[in-house]
């Protein structure tokens, strides 16, 4: 360009002709002489796909520095359609539990992946594949998550609440610092909370879940015991960002992933689990934690006490997943 505002930026800037100029070669060949240059990164499709062809001949030794800038741009693509593939090739052994949707597409799975991908947070592929498979057998309800931070597990709910019209999605999480303190067995991750700006977090998990929210999505920035004892005796949801949503007070996906502190994850399970209907599924996240066992001691003894009155139980990722009878 005649104009660029970045090239006061730069100590040393050439101008080349376009590259559909005949001129475009030598002037690239006498640039490269002159400043010595070992390499060229190019990000446009078409100069990349002319200098894979030619600048062996123009300027002999001199490296293309990127790879092609579709197969670049298409990268998060063919790997979601990959996976989705993939994991409709091996489905799950679940029992059925009474309900058994049908599966998402292969382009709405990959399309779930693809979107999910974009969005930060540590829901790993294996819990997401998992989570796509309960969908299809969980009763209708409502689908609440204990601690969404950014939104990630929030955005693959939100997704499979839509495809498999399972209900409403409700995101329960203080965003506040003190109830990041987990007491995790090194200190590191409490180490962290000082060091978060949880109103970030709040604004990220808005931005993450408006998308594909549809209506059928708010959240509570309460404490999970509070934010129970609001869904007990109050059906509606309104925020500035969300609206108002509408809950039936019974929950078909529980999915609990607040503070890992054990006497915490207790306290999800006493406030929330019993509003779980039969055949709905209980997940909790971390079972398998490296900084501490509060959810798996809490997991375990919530399988001994319902052991009668579930339909089966299994772990994927680093997450519990629980159907009731």
């Amino acid at each position: 360009m005649a104009f660029d505002p970045v090239r006061e930026g730069y100590e040393t800037w050439r101008q080349l002709p376009f590259v559909t100029e005949a001129s475009f070669g030598d002037a690239l060949a006498d640039v490269v002489r002159e400043l010595d240059v070992g390499g060229i990164f190019s990000p446009n499709i078409v100069v990349w796909e002319y200098l894979s062809q030619h600048l062996s001949k123009l300027a002999p030794g001199v490296a293309l520095l990127n790879e092609s800038p579709v197969d670049n741009a298409l990268a998060s693509y063919r790997s979601a359609r990959a996976r989705a593939r993939m994991d409709i090739g091996r489905p799950l052994s679940l029992e059925a539990g009474g309900v058994l949707r049908a599966p998402l597409s292969e382009i709405r799975r990959a399309a779930l992946y693809r979107y999910v991908d974009t969005v930060p947070g540590m829901c790993d592929h294996e819990k997401t594949a998992a989570l796509c498979e309960i969908a299809m057998r969980a009763p209708s309800g409502d689908v609440v998550e204990i601690g969404s931070w950014w939104g990630k597990s929030a955005a693959v709910l939100a997704n499979l609440i839509e495809s498999h019209d399972i209900g409403n999605l409700l995101c329960v999480d203080p965003w506040s610092p003190s109830h990041l303190i987990q007491n995790d067995d090194s200190g590191l991750v409490d180490g962290m909370a000082d060091r978060v700006d949880t109103d970030e977090a709040l604004a990220i998990f808005q931005l993450s879940l408006l998308p594909c929210a549809a209506g059928r999505v708010n959240y509570l920035r309460l404490p999970s015991e509070s934010a129970a004892k609001h869904f007990r005796h109050d059906r509606e949801v309104v925020s500035d960002t969300f609206g108002r949503t509408t809950y039936q007070g019974r929950i078909a996906i529980l999915h609990i992933d607040g503070n890992h502190a054990y006497d915490a994850v207790c306290g999800d399970i006493n406030a929330w689990c019993d509003r779980v209907v039969p055949g709905g599924w209980i997940i909790l996240d971390d079972y398998v934690w490296p900084f501490g066992d509060g959810p798996k001691q809490a997991g375990d003894e919530f399988l001994a006490s319902r052991l009668g009155s579930l339909n089966q139980a299994f772990v994927m990722g680093s997450a519990l997943f629980i159907q009731l009878r």
